[in-house]
C-alpha cells in the first residue's frame, strides 16, 4: 500500500510541477515523512527526483540551455557535497522557514516591484547560485521552486525553462546520491521507494508536455509565481512552531 501511495501521489505530483516550472517535492515530502519517516525523506525523494527530472529532460531535449548548464554543474557539485555532509550533523527546520520567507518576497517582487528594478542574471551567476542553492536541498531535500525567478531572469521560458532546470536537478541529485551513498545514508529500501516516485513521474511527464505546450508564456509564468507562492506558504506553515517560539 506504501507504494501504491506513493505511485498515485507521484502522478499528480509530477504533472503539477511541469505546469509550475517544478515542485513535485512539496507533495511528495510530507507523504513521505509519514509513511516512512522523516529521516527517509532527502534520500528517497532525491532518487525520485533524479528518475523523474531526467526522463523529463529527455521528452524536451531540443530546449534544453547547455552554457547554462555548464555553469551550474561545478556549483551544484560542490553545494551537494556540502548539504549531504550537513544532514547528519545539522537540524534544518530553521533553514526551510527562511527559504519560505524568501519565496514569497520573490513573489511579491514579481506582484508588485517596478519592472526596471529587477536584477539581470546572467550565464555565471549560475555557478554561486547552485552552490547555495545545492546546499539547501542536500540539508531539507528541496528548495523546490527557489531558482525559478532566476531562469526567468535569465531568459528562459516555458519548455527552455522546464528542460533545463531538469537536466540541472538531474546533475544535482546524482551528486547528492553518491553523497548519501557514500555517507551511509541511503538504504536498498530507500532506494526501492525512490524509484516508485520516478515511476509514477513517466506518465505524469508525458501528458504535462502535452498541456504546456498549450500554455502561452504569460499563463506559464503566472503559474510558476503563484506555486512559488504557494509553497513559500506551505514552507512556513510546516514551521510554524517556530515562528510561535520567536
Amino acid at each position: 500500500m506504501i507504494a501504491f501511495y506513493l505511485l498515485l501521489t507521484s502522478f499528480v505530483a509530477w504533472f503539477i510541477s511541469m505546469l509550475a516550472g517544478g515542485g513535485s517535492p512539496f507533495i511528495l515530502i510530507p507523504l513521505i515523512s509519514i509513511l516512512l519517516g522523516a529521516q527517509a525523506v532527502a534520500p528517497v525523494i532525491t532518487i525520485g527526483l533524479l528518475v523523474g527530472n531526467a526522463q523529463r529532460g529527455l521528452l524536451l531535449w531540443p530546449h534544453i540551455d547547455w552554457s547554462l548548464t555548464l555553469w551550474y554543474i561545478p556549483g551544484a557539485a560542490v553545494g551537494a557535497a556540502i548539504g549531504c555532509y550537513g544532514l547528519t550533523h545539522v537540524h534544518a527546520e530553521g533553514l526551510q522557514l527562511v527559504l519560505g520567507l524568501g519565496l514569497i518576497v520573490m513573489f511579491l517582487n514579481e506582484l508588485f516591484g517596478p519592472k526596471e528594478s529587477r536584477f539581470n542574471v546572467k550565464t555565471w551567476h549560475f555557478l554561486p547560485y547552485a552552490l547555495v542553492n545545492a546546499i539547501g536541498s542536500g540539508l531539507i531535500g528541496s528548495t523546490g521552486p527557489a531558482m525559478n525567478p532566476l531562469y526567468f531572469s535569465y531568459g528562459l521560458e516555458k519548455e527552455a525553462m522546464v528542460a533545463t532546470k531538469a537536466v540541472h536537478k538531474v546533475a544535482l541529485h546524482l551528486l547528492k546520491i553518491m553523497a548519501y551513498a557514500g555517507l551511509g545514508t541511503l538504504s536498498l529500501q530507500h532506494l526501492a521507494y525512490g524509484l516508485v516516485i520516478g515511476l509514477g513521474a513517466i506518465p505524469a511527464n508525458w501528458l504535462g508536455k502535452i498541456v504546456l505546450a498549450k500554455l502561452s508564456a504569460d499563463q506559464f509564468r503566472q503559474l510558476v509565481y503563484t506555486f512559488v507562492a504557494f509553497s513559500g506558504l506551505l514552507m512556513i506553515w510546516q514551521q510554524r512552531s517556530l515562528l510561535a517560539f520567536w
